[in-house]
């Protein structure tokens, strides 16, 4: 289940990154070096939580460590959406849930056990 949630995870973070490609493709940003900034930052959580899944998969001790990590982030970010002038309560919903799911996943016996094979 661990599995599918970061899998899950990853493509909506290729999601973002495609949707960030293509407003720097066709709108006019603020700051061109912040837009560009923001694409290679997306573009670096993309392939290394699509490198957590893939060694999560593979029962590798280390992507424990970094799946908590990226739910920690996640978390992080889902407390962002909650405030502020521009809140937006569903979206933060939509990043909260999950990612109390995978942490909750991660202290599982089952998921230790399988990370421990490697």
């Amino acid at each position: 289940m661990l599995a599918a949630l970061l899998a899950l995870e990853a493509l909506a973070m290729i999601a973002v990154l495609v949707v960030l490609l293509v407003d720097l493709a066709t709108l006019r940003p603020d700051s061109y070096a912040s837009a560009v900034a923001l694409v290679v930052i997306a573009a670096i959580a993309a392939i290394w939580l699509c490198a957590v899944t893939l060694a999560f998969w593979r029962g590798r001790a280390w992507s424990r460590a970094g799946a908590f990590t990226w739910q920690v982030i996640q978390v992080a970010v889902a407390i962002g959406a909650f405030q502020g002038a521009f809140a937006q309560p569903g979206i933060g919903w939509a990043i909260l849930l999950p990612s109390l799911l995978g942490v909750v996943l991660l202290l599982t016996r089952s998921v230790i056990q399988h990370t421990r094979r490697a």
